[in-house]
C-alpha cells in the first residue's frame, strides 16, 4: 500500500523523492534576471537619472548620496568578508567554475592571508581561488546576519529602508515579486524549501545574470535581501563572457519541454541574447511613467509574455 505524504514514518528525503516523482510533468518557469536597474537601483541613483525622471519631485542630490553610501557599503563587505581585494583580478562567471580544482580540504584553519595567491594562474593558484569560492558560497548560504556585527546590520537595515522609501518601494516590491515568481511548493517539506537550484521547494526558479563582476554581485544579493530567493548556483557574471554565453549555460541546465525561460532586464545586451535564444524578454523601465517597473509589474504580465512565445492556448490561460 502506497504511503501518504502525511505519513510521519516517511523521512524528509523520501518525501522529496515522492513529490519529485509525482511532479515530473509539472511545468517550471525559469526567470532570468538582470540586477542593476532591474532588481535594484544603484547606477541611476549615482548619476541622478532616476530622480531626474520625476521632473523635480525627487531630490537628485539625496539619491546620489544614497547611491554613494551603497557603493561604500558594498565594497566594505566585499573586502572585509569576501576576499574581493585578493581576487578582484580573477573574476569568474560563476562560483563553481573552479570546482574541479577544489580537493575538499577542511578550511577551518586555512590561512587565507598568507597562502600567497598570485600569478601565474596555474593549477596551484586555481586551487587557492577555488577554496575562496567555496568559503564565499558558505557565507552566502549562511546570510549576512551570521557575518556582520550588530552595528553593521543596523547601518545596512537603515540604508535599505531609506532607499526603499526614496524609490517608492522599488526594492521591497522587487523582492516580493521574486517571491511570487518562485511560487513555494506547499507539498514539499521545509527541509528542501531552500533548494531553488533544483526546483525542490519551489515551483519556479530565479536566476541572476549580471554584467557586474561576480563577488560584488553576490554581495549585492545579500545586501539587497535577495539571497534566500537566488542561490549561489544561480548567480552568473557576464563581465568577461557576455550574456549570450551565460544564457547558453542556463539553457544546458534547464533543457527539456517542462522548462519555460523568460529574461527580465533593462539593457540591450540581454534583450539581444534573449532574442537569439528564442526566449521572451520583459524590459524594465524605472521611469515613473514606465509600465514594467516596481511596484507595478505583475505575474500575469510575465505570464502573457511566456504564453505568447511558448504558444499556450488562450483557454489554458483562462483556466488558471
Amino acid at each position: 500500500m502506497a504511503k501518504s505524504l502525511d505519513d510521519t514514518s516517511i523521512n524528509p528525503i523520501e518525501k522529496v523523492e515522492v513529490v519529485a516523482k509525482s511532479t515530473m510533468d509539472q511545468k517550471m518557469n525559469v526567470y532570468i534576471w538582470d540586477m542593476d536597474e532591474t532588481l535594484i537601483l544603484l547606477k541611476s541613483l549615482l548619476n541622478g537619472t532616476y530622480a531626474d525622471a520625476f521632473n523635480g519631485s525627487k531630490d537628485i542630490q539625496k539619491g546620489i548620496e544614497i547611491g554613494k553610501m551603497w557603493e561604500e557599503h558594498i565594497l566594505r563587505v566585499c573586502d572585509a568578508y569576501f576576499f574581493y581585494e585578493q581576487i578582484e583580478e580573477y573574476n569568474k562567471p560563476f562560483l563553481d567554475a573552479l570546482s574541479e580544482y577544489d580537493d575538499g580540504r577542511d578550511l577551518s584553519d586555512y590561512d587565507f592571508a598568507n597562502d600567497k595567491l598570485c600569478p601565474p594562474y596555474d593549477d596551484l593558484n586555481r586551487r587557492k581561488l577555488a577554496y575562496r569560492h567555496r568559503l564565499i558560497a558558505d557565507k552566502y548560504t549562511q546570510g549576512l546576519h551570521r557575518v556582520l556585527d550588530q552595528e553593521m546590520i543596523k547601518l545596512w537595515d537603515d540604508l535599505y529602508d531609506l532607499t526603499d522609501s526614496y524609490t517608492d518601494r522599488w526594492l521591497s516590491s522587487a523582492r516580493t515579486f521574486l517571491e511570487q515568481c518562485s511560487g513555494e511548493n506547499k507539498a514539499l517539506p521545509h527541509v528542501a524549501s531552500s533548494n531553488v537550484s533544483t526546483g525542490t521547494g519551489y515551483q519556479n526558479i530565479n536566476v541572476l545574470v549580471t554584467s557586474g563582476s561576480l563577488i560584488p554581485s553576490l554581495v549585492k544579493c545579500l545586501l539587497f535581501r535577495l539571497d534566500d530567493l537566488i542561490t549561489t548556483t544561480n548567480v552568473y557574471s557576464s563581465w568577461d563572457v557576455g550574456k549570450l554565453q551565460c544564457f547558453s549555460w542556463i539553457k544546458e541546465r534547464f533543457s527539456g519541454p517542462n522548462f519555460r525561460l523568460c529574461v527580465i532586464g533593462d539593457g540591450g545586451e540581454e534583450c539581444d541574447a534573449a532574442q537569439t535564444m528564442g526566449w521572451p524578454f520583459v524590459r524594465i523601465d524605472p521611469r515613473p511613467v514606465g509600465f514594467h517597473r516596481f511596484p507595478g509589474l505583475t505575474i500575469k504580465t510575465i505570464g502573457h509574455y511566456l504564453d505568447v512565445v511558448y504558444d499556450v492556448p488562450k483557454d489554458d490561460d483562462d483556466d488558471e
